[in-house]
């Protein structure tokens, strides 16, 4: 399950203020709520194989089921534990249910009702237990609805053995985006109809059929789908018959292969209109991509990725892809952004459609970065997965790690490495350096429980120790361990410390000592790092202790690390001439034959996951590889982030990183100065608080408008991919600052294009109307909603919805509010309208608060408790800045309790304390150094 969807986070700066969607810090100890007790499932029946019939009705809503299950008995019992949500068990109009339960080997079936039953009982024991090896009907069935758990009871025990279990059930076809959900869709007509879709990634596959719902609990699956003939219907496995239903002339009946063994959480069906294109991958798998009618074009590119994708990691993994096919399709109310469900995985419209003409780049590597992150999902999650929710780091971390390995392959000009430092590392130690942040490994019990996982540590903090656990160990036993993995628990599950295992045996290296640091508990250390030179060598001293939002840890107990360590100097700034394991708290290492001249630097490639802090001198030596460019862009990045990191905890002034940043006046690389300009949004936000917030425009202006004089706004002859983002992004950054020359170029554009004379190149739209709402009244705002309606493309209709909360009239903030509850807007996107008003100015983000607040019921009914409540609370509360919102917040969120977002809300009112704490720290300063760097020289 991809869930970052807000957009691209490489590029989330130019659309708003302030932190990306999951950036965070922060030091006050919390602790989270006491959990109440949750049970698991019993393991004295289990399913073998589900035989599943679902006709669903895409007029009333409604869905019928039947179900046949192979269960196994394996000790005697007169109850089966099921899970069970928002699903009515039918009841016959006899004495007796319509669960029953028949013993497999005997083959003549009796029926009998409780009446019968007690009778039988009191005349004839012996013949009853007998007949308990027969056909039993249920006498009756409990439903647990907080636990989401039925219980049928039956008149005498189940004896040991297998057995099938048959259920008809009735359930809704809801409007919430999990379970079985209808999602709205216009045909090129423009009638509105509904598709029937499904998304049970965590717990939700019990919304759509009774079920062992544990990830744990694998067992094949035979599904058919009653559908109308004119609709498609798809499924994990390739259609095997379809044949007219015989109750209804405008229904089929579409019959599905057996899948392999595999958890509920990774079956899917989908019905619905659509187009598709077809290829075959060089290994012999049909790859399908559905879209929408009419727009079958928008699906090459990801097909393209996708038919790459799956022989590179065939090639990686040494295991083929064990499905005769993968569909990739295009749902329009989708919540996360993908969801891998094993053979047929679905996606938001915009991580999956790409236009050639009206696709901007960063769209293009989003779908290639989505698409790479479900397929690698195929082979890890769903051929081998984890065995409990607490080890769901390992399925995405592992990942959000791998699919920029296959970007890499895919398109080696996107640079994709570099952009993972800004887009998921530096996110991941933001949020990590809270007190309420987590260890990757959480013990996970009621399902409410499960949704606040799926969040930055899991997948970004997860992706990047991989990644520094892949550097550690290298590619080649990597490899090895990964492939005696995958083989040794392929179709069953795994724990943390079985990949631990098979990567310690293929490497030699004490692989679970070092990463058991990284995931049982949380946070990272800070490596300080001083220099003596002693003739030709250099003498350093590196400790680490814990790195804290607000600070150092300073505490009794601190924790440590056991931190693979790499050092590299200015000789040869890519190559590491060291490295160390450090496993204490302190260590003195020797670099030979370094001369006075030359700079040391630790962390070459920004790949271990800790801040640094240098001795001023260390730091001032490496300050000329930012200007000369000697240093790597990936560590001009981290030592720009290190630093501003740790002005944000008080440990250096504000000012010496503003200074720094001056420093980048040469910078050619597009994500340096996508990071850059991420923290300058911090920046700029954490001002708005101030009377000086025109002071720190300044600055944006003059540090961005040499690159951008040397960009222009044309693409030139030669350019590739990173130009064309690194051209929106700083035009962007101009034109919210109130570039004069900017401003007016824009405006120009944007009425050339409204007007139809010159249509903006996909790449320039973004950033032109971010600058003319910036600067706009009524009349761009309305301009841009009639271009929000006219758009065909999702892509677009996004775009403008990110961008609308830029607006700066009180009225029109409120216009925007109210228009991201509208029809208008797809359920999944009111949270980026939302959050897009709150981040973009002081007054929006006190109106979106309110406005939250005053339809909290609505939006709380809407995603019912899922992860977008999550994100519609950070985006909303993250940049305030006074100490009293801190209290509001948690106040309103203790009478109005979101359980699926608990430890969002105490993440936030912690930055908001950060924030307050750094505005009386360092505001004065700030403003001193803003006004005299204006001042003319004495």
């Amino acid at each position: 399950l991809l869930n970052d969807v807000v957009l691209p986070s490489n590029c989330c700066m130019l659309f708003c203020e302030g932190p990306p969607a999951s950036s965070s810090s922060g030091h006050n100890t919390r602790t989270m709520p006491e959990r109440r007790p949750f049970v698991r499932l019993p393991t004295d029946v289990y399913p073998v194989n589900y035989g599943l019939c679902l006709k669903p009705d895409l007029i009333d809503f409604t869905f019928e089921g039947k179900l046949e299950a192979l269960i196994e008995v394996t000790q005697s019992t007169n109850q089966i534990v099921m899970n069970c949500a928002d699903i009515d068990i039918i009841t016959t109009l006899s004495a007796f249910l319509s669960v029953s339960f028949c013993i497999n080997d005997i083959k003549c079936k009796w029926k009998y009702n409780l009446l019968l039953a007690l009778a039988l009982n009191l005349l004839f024991p012996s013949l009853l237990s007998f007949l308990s090896f027969l056909e039993i009907n249920a006498t009756g069935f409990n439903y647990q609805n907080e636990d989401e758990k039925v219980t049928l009871s039956f008149p005498s025990a189940l004896q040991k053995g297998s057995g099938t279990l048959k259920i008809d059930f009735v359930g809704e076809l809801n409007d919430k985006m999990k379970g079985f959900y209808r999602s709205k869709y216009t045909t090129p007509a423009g009638e509105v109809r509904y598709a029937a879709v499904t998304q049970f990634e965590a717990t939700d596959a019990r919304r759509a059929f009774p079920c062992w719902d544990e990830p744990a609990i694998k067992a094949t699956f035979d599904i058919t789908l009653i559908v109308p003939k004119d609709r498609v219907a798809l499924s994990n496995m390739n259609v095997i018959d379809q044949k007219p239903y015989p109750e209804d002339e405008n229904l089929v009946e579409v019959k599905f292969a057996t899948t392999p063994i595999m958890s509920t959480y990774l079956v899917a069906f989908v019905i619905g209109e659509y187009d598709y294109v077809e290829s075959q991958s060089s290994d012999g798998v049909t790859v399908r991509v559905y879209t929408p009618v009419g727009k079958a074009e928008q699906g090459k590119f990801a097909l393209e990725v996708a038919t790459k994708t799956l022989p590179f990691y065939k090639d990686y993994f040494s295991v083929p892809y064990p499905l005769p096919k993968i569909d990739l399709i295009a749902i329009a109310d989708f919540a996360a952004g993908a969801m891998e469900n094993w053979g047929l995985v679905t996606y938001r419209e915009t991580a999956l459609l790409i236009d050639p003409k009206n696709s901007c780049s960063s769209s293009r590597q989003w779908v290639a970065l989505v698409v790479g992150h479900e397929l690698a999902h195929q082979w890890f999650g769903n051929l081998v997965t984890m065995e409990w929710w607490t080890h769901l780091w390992l399925n995405e971390g592992f990942a959000s790690w791998i699919e920029y390995l296959c970007v890499d392959h895919c398109f080696p000009e996107y640079d994709i490495w570099t952009q993972f430092v800004s887009a998921d590392y530096t996110r991941a130690l933001d949020l990590d350096a809270l007190d309420s942040s987590h260890p990757i490994e959480v013990n996970v019990g009621h399902p409410s429980e499960v949704d606040e996982i799926f969040d930055a540590i899991s997948y970004s903090k997860g992706a990047s120790v991989i990644r520094m656990l892949h550097n550690y160990i290298g590619d080649e036993d990597f490899r090895k361990g990964m492939n005696a993995y995958l083989l040794k628990f392929q179709h069953k599950n795994a724990s943390t410390e079985d990949l631990w295992d098979c990567l310690e045996q293929a490497s030699g290296k004490p692989i679970a000592a070092v990463m058991g640091s990284w995931t049982k508990q949380m946070g990272f250390p800070i490596i300080v790092v001083d220099q003596e030179q002693q003739g030709d060598d250099r003498i350093l001293t590196i400790s680490q202790k814990k790195f804290c939002a607000s600070g150092p840890h300073n505490g009794e107990d601190c924790p440590t690390w056991m931190v693979p360590i790499s050092i590299c100097t200015s000789e040869d700034p890519k190559c590491s001439k060291l490295k160390v394991l450090l496993d204490r708290p302190e260590t003195t290492i020797t670099l030979s034959g370094v001369g006075p001249d030359q700079w040391v630097k630790i962390n070459p490639g920004t790949v271990g996951f800790y801040r640094i802090q240098y001795s001023s001198s260390m730091l001032e030596s490496l300050l000329p590889g930012i200007r000369d460019l000697s240093l790597q862009p990936v560590d001009r990045l981290g030592l720009q982030n290190d630093l501003f990191s740790l002005s944000r905890a008080g440990m250096i002034s504000t000012v010496e990183v503003l200074k720094l940043m001056e420093a980048f006046v040469n910078e050619p690389n597009y994500t340096v100065w996508s990071d850059l300009s991420c923290n300058l949004g911090v920046l700029s936000s954490l001002l708005s608080h101030t009377e000086f917030h025109e002071e720190i425009q300044e600055f944006i202006r003059d540090l961005f408008t040499p690159i951008g004089l040397q960009l222009g706004w044309d693409s030139k002859p030669g350019e590739g991919h990173l130009d064309a983002l690194l051209r929106g992004l700083v035009l962007g950054k101009l034109g919210k600052a109130g570039h004069k020359p900017t401003l007016e170029e824009a405006r120009r554009r944007f009425k050339e294009h409204v007007e139809g004379k010159q249509i903006l190149p996909a790449d320039l739209r973004s950033p032109v109307y971010l600058t003319v709402l910036k600067h706009g009244d009524s009349t761009t705002l309305d301009t841009m909603l009639k271009l929000h309606k006219q758009a065909d493309m999702q892509e677009e209709k996004n775009r403008i919805e990110r961008v609308l909360g830029a607006i700066s009239a009180p009225d029109l903030i409120q216009k925007v509010l109210n228009f991201a509850l509208s029809e208008e807007v797809r359920p999944q996107d009111t949270v980026s309208v939302i959050g897009g008003v709150a981040g973009s100015s002081k007054q929006g983000r006190k109106a979106a608060w309110k406005f939250v607040r005053d339809n909290w019921e609505e939006l709380y009914n809407r995603y019912q408790g899922g992860f977008l409540i999550s994100r519609l609370i950070k985006l909303t509360v993250d940049g305030f800045a006074i100490d009293k919102m801190a209290a509001e917040v948690k106040s309103f969120f203790e009478s109005h309790p979101a359980p699926a977002a608990e430890r969002t809300v105490q993440q936030c009112c912690e930055n908001i304390l950060l924030n307050a704490a750094w505005l009386k720290r360092d505001a004065d300063d700030i403003h001193r150094y803003l006004l005299q760097r204006k001042a003319p020289p004495v």
